[in-house]
């Protein structure tokens, strides 16, 4: 997981910082830090981190080489054809 996608999947979910790390049960300096690219959590935060997003709701998206590509909905169906109908 990424700072982009934790501050993504928060937007998503209308959590705060705050609540991610009382979800995840780290400090909140933890999220901070990690979101402002100050310090990568150890492992251990970081899978409760994002254990605590994905329970929610959110998936976490990465491309073919393992790069962050994203976040969705758990239960999105998303056209990825690129035709839009606006």
């Amino acid at each position: 997981m990424t700072p982009e996608q934790s501050r993504a999947a928060r937007g998503w979910l209308g959590w705060s910082q705050g609540e991610l790390a009382r979800r995840a049960n780290v400090s909140l300096s933890t999220v901070h830090d990690f979101e402002r690219g100050q310090r990568t959590p150890t492992a251990n935060n970081l899978a409760s981190m994002r254990r605590a997003i994905e329970a929610a709701g959110i998936r976490l998206v990465f491309d073919q080489d393992g790069a962050a590509a994203g976040v969705l909905r758990r239960d999105a169906k998303p056209d990825l054809s690129g035709n839009t109908s606006d």
